[in-house]
Order: C-alpha cells, then sequence, then structure tokens
C-alpha cells in the first residue's frame, strides 16, 4: 500500500513539474511577444517640441514622493527624451496596476502625432521608485552614458526592488560614447 501511494505521489510531482518548466518555456516566449506587442509607435515617441509649453504637471492631492524640484526634472526629462525612458523598466509593480510599458508611461500618459504631451500620468508625482529610475536615468544621460549602459545600470541598481516592467522593449545596441580623454590618440601625434 505504501509503495503504491509512494509510486503515485511520485508521478503527480514529476508531471506537476513537466507541466511548470513547460507553462516557464511558454512564458519567456509570450514576454518576447509582449515586449514587441507593447512597443509604442515612432510617431508616439517623438520628442516634445523645444521651446513649446508643457502642461502643468498633475496635481492628485498628496505631497509629492520627492522634492518638487526633483519632480519637475524628471517630467521634463520625460518630456524631452523618451528615446531614454522608453526603454527603463520601472520596478513597482505599475505595469500590472496602471498598464505602464515603462518608466516612460509613469510620466506621460499621451503625446500628439509632434510629440507635444497632451497629458501626464500622475503616477511618478507620488512614486518614489518610478522618479528615481528616472532621475536616476536623466543623470547617467546628461553625464554621456548610452541608453544601453543606463538599462544595464537600472537593472542592477533595482533588482531588489521588485520585478521589471514585463514589457518594456530592449535598449538598442551601441557602442557606448568615450570622453575626449579617453578616445585613442594616434601614433605620432601628441594630446594637446
Amino acid at each position: 500500500m505504501r509503495a503504491t501511494l509512494l509510486k503515485s505521489t511520485l508521478l503527480n510531482v514529476g508531471a506537476g513539474a513537466l507541466t511548470l518548466l513547460l507553462a516557464l518555456a511558454g512564458l519567456s516566449g509570450s514576454l518576447s511577444a509582449q515586449k514587441e506587442r507593447y512597443a509604442p509607435p515612432a510617431s508616439a515617441m517623438k520628442a516634445h517640441p523645444a521651446g513649446a509649453p508643457l502642461p502643468a504637471l498633475p496635481y492628485d492631492g498628496y505631497p509629492s514622493s520627492r522634492p518638487m524640484p526633483t519632480v519637475r526634472a524628471v517630467y521634463d526629462f520625460a518630456a524631452k527624451h523618451p528615446e531614454v525612458l522608453r526603454y527603463m523598466p520601472c520596478f513597482c509593480g505599475c505595469d500590472r496596476s496602471a498598464g505602464h510599458r515603462g518608466n516612460h508611461d509613469c510620466f506621460v500618459k499621451s503625446r500628439d502625432a509632434q510629440g507635444r504631451i497632451v497629458e501626464w500620468d500622475s503616477h511618478g508625482l507620488g512614486c518614489a521608485i518610478c522618479l528615481d529610475v528616472g532621475k536616476d536615468a536623466m543623470l547617467m544621460f546628461n553625464s554621456g552614458a548610452s541608453v544601453a549602459s543606463i538599462r544595464a545600470a537600472i537593472d542592477k541598481k533595482y533588482a531588489e526592488a521588485g520585478p521589471p516592467t514585463a514589457t518594456v522593449p530592449d535598449p538598442p545596441k551601441v557602442a557606448p560614447k568615450l570622453p575626449p580623454a579617453a578616445a585613442p590618440v594616434a601614433k605620432g601625434t601628441a594630446r594637446k
């Protein structure tokens, strides 16, 4: 009797493990399909036109999670640099709770065909994780880092905060920019 029960239990566990393995294999394929499906159209990712006024920041009655100068700077960066934040995941769960596809969506709800901000998303105003990811991306971009290296740093820094947005596209693979002092010098020439 015990042998039959043990054999039956092992078969059920083996079948469950096989089902889990097959489900995980299917999940990895579906995540890459989701990334493609949720990639915003190119027209939706044009930067806000230089010099065009931005709408007032959303106010939902609660204090912001970071100082207002930081909040304004990150919202401004989201408006002007969708080519950066569209590739940054978020780690707060807003992809599941608010349908966000990446950190850009934490700040921008919609743009017109020219890239002008039509409506801000208020989520970024109160979410410390979203603001911190956006601020870190902004600071790294402003210091000359490539989008791919920013993404790698964000993934590493926020890995413990929670699962990243599953639908954020991977950044383009480009060589990082070298600062002038690090650029190779041809033989026979001297640095100035």
